[in-house]
């Protein structure tokens, strides 16, 4: 089959995710064949550099063996069975096992689930069962960030704070707050965060009024209402937002004043993103719960959970009785064999270690050099995690939102060789953590060409022209 064939049939059974389906049938899918290390291969031949490590989930890298043959082994010994009826399995035990060896001392206990929005939609139900239990079926409310992604089921929409899927989304889960976003470059740069004169909100101040918004939430909802507050330590599909380093030590001062758990979502952080296991340790965080998923299994098969701190497993265990919650793939032990040795390959090549002292720190310093360019207000990264704000390079203020000069970009990475992902006009990286110098550095060229190539639709009025038309 062609690269056409294939579209034709796309276009007729297969609705994607997250698409406008009549404009993907007008142009048709790119349809990925094969990969291997950081690369993937679509049916016309082109390899492309995949700069977004799938869909944040790929951190081994592409092609890996060892993944492979524990799939096939454990899929010979047992493909699956439940964990439901007082039922276990050595793959899933060993796995929860291994988790909380790498989580912080005081998690002790693993939920599973298929995926990150059963995660996010787990630890909705354990927060509210857990005060429930506590007498205090009051305490309900959860309070989440503006522009917050957990997840697409109804639980995960309400949880996030995405305007676009909230008004799709008809009635959302109730007693769900949500309070600014510590994304300084739109609000403390350019946004509500400036001062009278027009400059800048210094990043710290702005971090910590952030931290300060939480709190007048909990005092207007009620201390004795709300159940938890819920973080990304990075907040990954909202922008590549990474808060002010005031940030997070603020929200631990308020936090620490009153009765309320914190959920940090490490979907998309864990598992070495940021250079440490989990982002609640780069930030030294002590979550109560902390949804994972992605890099759980790099991506190879579909696997999620939360790791419950002892303070709610051991209410939960000891005073709850039986937990009304849980899925048919909860624990599949296919899933949790290639996880298992998932993890043991990251330690055993020590990736982790590699991306906190080589890789992201050299990343950081190609990334930032990209700030030189017209197009680009910011520059920032964190591990292997990093956003190019594109800005008007007359004013250094944003584009009009219907211009899609990140959708433009975008565009011109993949014809470039690279994925590179667009949030608005904030364009997106997360490589597989086994991405090497060599490699950086052909992202970063990549990257540069299609800056270049965008800022040459924008200022050469004949191109210009021609993309007006095309949209």
């Amino acid at each position: 089959m062609h690269t056409r064939d294939y579209q034709a049939l796309d276009r007729a059974h297969y609705l994607h995710p997250f698409t406008d389906f009549k404009s993907l049938g007008e142009e048709g899918s790119r349809i990925i064949e094969r990969a291997e290390g950081v690369y993937i291969h679509d049916s016309d031949g082109n390899r492309i550099l995949d700069g977004m490590a799938g869909l944040w989930c790929v951190n081994l890298g592409y092609g890996r063996e060892e993944l492979v043959a524990a799939a096939t082994e454990q899929m010979h010994q047992l493909p699956y069975y439940n964990s439901f009826f007082k039922t276990a399995h050595p793959p899933v035990v060993r796995l929860a096992e291994q988790l909380v060896k790498l989580a912080p001392a005081h998690i002790n206990r693993v939920f599973f689930t298929g995926s990150g929005s059963e995660a996010n939609d787990t630890a909705l139900r354990m927060v509210r069962r857990y005060w429930a239990l506590k007498g205090r079926p009051d305490k309900q409310w959860v309070i989440s960030r503006e522009n917050a992604y957990h997840g697409s089921t109804v639980a995960g929409v309400s949880l996030g704070g995405m305007a676009p899927m909230h008004a799709q989304g008809g009635p959302l889960v109730p007693k769900i707050a949500h309070v600014r976003q510590p994304y300084w470059f739109k609000e403390g740069r350019l946004g509500e965060g400036r001062s009278q004169e027009g400059s800048p909100q210094d990043p710290d101040a702005f971090g910590r009024d952030c931290a300060a918004a939480i709190e007048a939430k909990i005092l207007a909802l009620g201390e004795d209402q709300v159940a938890a507050f819920i973080a990304e330590p990075v907040q990954g599909a909202g922008g590549a937002i990474i808060p002010p380093e005031s940030y997070w030590p603020a929200v631990k001062e308020v936090l620490e004043k009153y009765e309320i758990l914190l959920v940090v979502d490490e979907v998309i952080c864990g598992f070495g993103r940021l250079g440490e296991w989990f982002g609640s340790v780069h930030y030294d965080l002590k979550p109560d719960l902390m949804p994972i998923a992605k890099g759980l299994s790099s991506g190879y098969l579909p696997i999620g959970g939360v790791l419950v701190g002892d303070r709610v497993a051991e209410t939960l265990i000891e005073e709850g009785g039986e937990f009304f919650h849980g899925f048919t793939y909860s624990g599949h032990p296919v899933c949790a064999a290639v996880a298992l040795k998932n993890l043991e390959l990251l330690q055993s090549e020590g990736v982790v270690a590699r991306v906190r002292d080589d890789l992201g720190p050299y990343l950081a310093g190609r990334w930032k050099a990209l700030e030189a360019h017209p197009l680009v207000g910011e520059a920032r990264s964190l591990g292997l995690i990093g956003a190019l704000e594109l800005v008007d390079p007359a004013s250094g203020e944003r584009f009009d939102a219907s211009r899609g000069i990140g959708t433009l970009c975008r565009d011109l990475c993949f014809a470039g060789g690279l994925v590179m992902r667009s949030v608005g006009d904030t364009m997106i990286i997360s490589p597989p953590l086994v991405i090497t110098r060599d490699e950086i550095d052909e992202l970063i060229e990549k990257a540069r060409g299609a800056l270049d190539d965008t800022l040459a639709r924008l200022t050469d009025p004949i191109l210009h022209k021609q993309e007006e038309s095309l949209s």
